[in-house]
């Protein structure tokens, strides 16, 4: 399971914030913002779970604003020591640029972790000593609602834990759906091999691969939290999804996976801290952030500044698959992703003042990329094209069926 990216961008946010608030006092134009002040600071992601896997960590530097990205830290030495002296080692994926664990591994309940960071400079990092906190699987279901004056789908998620030792929660999702193309037909349009009076002339033949059925995962984009302190039991009973039963990703089919981190105290407040920094809003705020410090420090300068946590929590998931039908009987179905417009033309190769004949147009059409209309059909002598996006969801879509999908 890939890091979430959104709360790399929270980091990032965070920083930027914070540099914003040190450097500029007020606003009365529009500025283009440049870093005047630059600190290379190194930033970590760092979730150990009670998941049986290769475990993923996230190591890069700070950017300037006016940079595209964050860049990975290469050249780390990294690993995670336990409290019986085990050692489990990290290593660079060039790919994901994850630092990766070369064997898999869990975090087990009643033993302690400390993550260890040394920079192909020579500079050390480590955490603070953390222990996995305790588990509590959840359920997760969907439910009717209207939100805003609108019908839909709202996704809840519940746990409960009667001896109330698991307070603080962390939230993740990813959903997939089924793209079915509404106007797919089995054919394309391509150069004909040979000429009909001496003019370019066209075939229709079977198209190569999947393109009428496609899955789109999306992941969720925001740190959800929730806690239960102050409450007369350790119950939640969260909406983390609320879908419009006019939105085209249930048309068919949608899949959700849900996942809870049970956090202790000292992560919840780190990510709630972060989550509160990122906003627009605090940005312009009465009271301006400070630098949020994770549980991470530096061994040899105990004044440099090192952004990020270093987490072990106990995750449970569920996924849960429904179709349209399934929750709504009476509505009308969603409309298609994208909207489908017909354009119609004749087959010929006229004299200037035959304004009918759009040999070149067609020609033009199967020669490019395809990325506006695609053929459809013939009608008389003349070739039917249609918005790429309905005849081939590939166009919007992946047509890679995820091993876990269940129709």
């Amino acid at each position: 399971m890939k890091l979430r990216s959104q709360h790399i961008r929270y980091l990032y946010n965070t920083l930027f914030f914070i540099l914003f608030c040190f450097t500029i006092s007020s606003c009365t134009e529009q500025y283009a913002f440049k870093t005047s002040t630059f600190e290379n600071i190194l930033v970590v992601q760092a979730n150990i779970t009670n998941e049986y896997k290769k475990q993923e960590i996230k190591i890069s530097r700070s950017y300037r604003f006016e940079e595209s990205g964050p860049t990975t830290e290469e050249g780390a030495t990294v690993f995670v020591t336990d409290n019986d002296n085990n050692s489990y080692s990290f290593s660079l994926e060039k790919t994901s640029g994850l630092y990766v664990s070369n064997n898999e591994f869990q975090a087990i309940p009643g033993k302690t972790y400390q993550l260890n960071i040394t920079t192909k400079e020579g500079k050390s990092y480590s955490s603070s000593v953390q222990s996995l906190t305790p588990v509590n699987e959840i359920q997760v279901e969907p439910k009717i609602e209207t939100k805003d004056g609108k019908k839909g789908v709202q996704i809840v998620v519940s746990s409960y834990d009667p001896n109330a030792k698991t307070k603080f929660y962390r939230y993740e999702y990813d959903e997939t759906y089924k793209v079915v193309a509404q106007s797919w037909t089995p054919y394309k349009l391509v150069l004909a091999p040979f000429t009909t009076n001496g003019r370019p002339d066209f075939i229709v033949v079977p198209r190569e691969g999947e393109s009428r059925i496609c899955f789109t995962t999306k992941k969720s984009d925001d740190l959800l939290l929730m806690n239960t302190v102050g409450s007369s039991e350790d119950r939640i009973n969260l909406p983390i999804r609320f879908i419009s039963a006019k939105d085209p990703i249930i048309k068919e089919r949608y899949s959700i996976i849900v996942r809870q981190y049970v956090q202790n105290l000292e992560s919840y407040t780190y990510y709630k801290t972060l989550k509160s920094l990122s906003t627009s809003e605090s940005i312009f705020s009465q009271v301006q952030p400070g630098f949020n410090y994770g549980n991470l420090k530096s061994n040899d300068n105990s004044s440099e500044k090192i952004i990020g946590f270093f987490e072990v929590s106990s995750i449970s998931s569920k996924r849960i698959f429904f179709s349209y039908r399934d929750i709504f009987i009476d509505e009308p179905y969603p409309p298609y992703p994208s909207e489908c417009a017909y354009e119609s033309y004749k087959n010929c190769w006229g004299q200037t003042e035959d304004r009918s004949c759009r040999g070149e147009k067609i020609l033009s059409i199967v020669n490019g990329p395809g990325l506006d209309v695609l053929y459809y059909g013939t009608d008389k002598d003349s070739f039917v094209f249609i918005t790429a996006a309905c005849t081939d969801c590939t166009k919007i879509s992946s047509n890679i069926k995820p091993l876990f999908w269940i129709d």
